[in-house]
C-alpha cells in the first residue's frame, strides 16, 4: 500500500474486527473507546477503534469483556449494525472452532467457507415481519463468506508461514454444552469439518447489513476423539481457553496481515440491493427510518 493510500484509509472506518473467545482486544494505534449505545435491536456494546497499519479498524470481543455472555445468548444484530454504520464494509471475525476432521490439529487456522446451522431460538434476521425495514428479505446465502477476501487471507497467511486450511465446513450447534461422541460422529457424516457455537446467525446477519466477511478460525481441540485415541484433545473449556491464550500473537498477527493484503477501496459484493441496506442502516434506536 502507498502512502497516499494509506492516508486516504486512515480517514475513515474500513474494516470491523470481532473477537472469538479469548480474544478480547487487538492493539491498535491511536485507540479510542466508543462507549456502549442503543440500536433498534438492543444495546450496543463498547466498541474500541484505532489505526492498524494505517487502516482504521473498529474491534468489539463477541461474548464481551471476560467472556460474559454464552454462546447461545450472543445477539449479534446490535453490535452487526453498530459497527456498520459507521463505515466498515467488510467484517473480520475469528472463531474457536473443533476440528472434526484427522488433519485439523489444535492451532491449525482455518478459513471458513461453508455453514451448517443446528440451532434454534435465535433472532436470525433484521427482516422478521411487516414492520422491520424495507419488508420481508430473503438473503441469497449459498456462500456465505466472501471468495475473494478468502483468496487474499490464504495468501497472507501462508506469507506468515502459517498451517492454514483454505476451506472449511462449520456445523454451529446451540451451545453451550459441548457435542457428544454421537453427534460428533453425525456432524462427520454430514459433511461438517468444523464445529462451532456462535458463526450463525452472526455471518447471516453480517449479509444482511452489506458486509463483505471473511472468517477466521482456529482449531481449539479435536471433537472426534472423545477418550478414543491415546492423544486425546477432545473439547473442554479449559482446553478451549488455553489453546486461544496461546495463540493471541499469532491470531493478532493473522489478522493484521489480512487487513493490510486487502486493496483500499475493496467493493463487497450486493446480496440485498443498496435500498434495503441503506433502509437498514438508516432506522433510528427505536426502528423508524431517520
Amino acid at each position: 500500500m502507498t502512502d497516499v493510500e494509506r492516508d486516504r484509509a486512515a480517514e475513515t472506518i474500513e474494516f470491523a474486527v470481532i473477537g472469538g473467545s479469548g480474544f478480547e482486544t487487538l492493539e491498535l494505534a491511536d485507540r479510542a473507546v466508543q462507549p456502549a449505545g442503543e440500536s433498534p435491536w438492543g444495546p450496543i456494546p463498547e466498541i474500541l477503534t484505532g489505526t492498524l497499519h494505517g487502516r482504521r479498524i473498529a474491534f468489539a470481543p463477541r461474548h464481551g469483556a471476560g467472556h460474559r455472555v454464552p454462546p447461545h445468548r450472543v445477539d449479534p444484530r446490535a453490535l452487526l449494525w453498530g459497527l456498520r454504520t459507521q463505515g466498515a464494509r467488510i467484517l473480520v471475525s475469528t472463531n474457536a472452532v473443533g476440528g472434526l476432521s484427522r488433519d485439523l490439529q489444535p492451532g491449525d487456522f482455518v478459513l471458513t467457507d461453508q455453514l451448517i446451522d443446528r440451532t434454534s431460538g435465535r433472532a436470525d434476521t433484521y427482516f422478521d415481519g411487516p414492520s422491520s425495514p424495507a419488508g420481508v428479505q430473503h438473503l441469497p446465502f449459498a456462500e456465505p463468506y466472501d471468495a475473494r477476501l478468502r483468496k487474499i487471507a490464504l495468501s497472507a497467511l501462508q506469507g506468515l508461514g502459517e498451517r492454514v486450511h483454505a476451506h472449511g465446513t462449520s456445523v454451529v450447534i446451540q451451545g453451550p454444552r459441548f457435542s457428544t461422541a454421537a453427534e460428533a460422529r453425525w456432524h462427520r457424516a454430514m459433511g461438517a469439518t468444523l464445529v462451532n457455537m456462535t458463526q450463525l446467525p452472526e455471518a447471516a446477519l453480517a449479509a444482511e447489513v452489506g458486509f463483505a466477511h471473511i472468517n477466521l478460525a482456529i482449531i481449539t481441540d479435536t471433537d472426534t476423539d472423545h477418550g478414543e485415541s491415546e492423544s486425546d484433545t477432545s473439547a473442554t473449556a479449559e482446553r478451549v481457553f488455553a489453546v486461544m491464550a496461546a495463540a493471541q500473537p499469532r491470531l493478532s498477527a493473522a489478522v493484521a496481515a489480512i487487513i493490510d493484503a486487502i486493496p483500499v477501496g475493496f467493493v463487497p459484493e450486493e446480496r440485498l440491493t443498496a435500498e434495503v441496506v441503506d433502509a437498514l442502516l438508516q432506522v433510528d434506536t427505536k426502528g423508524v427510518r431517520a
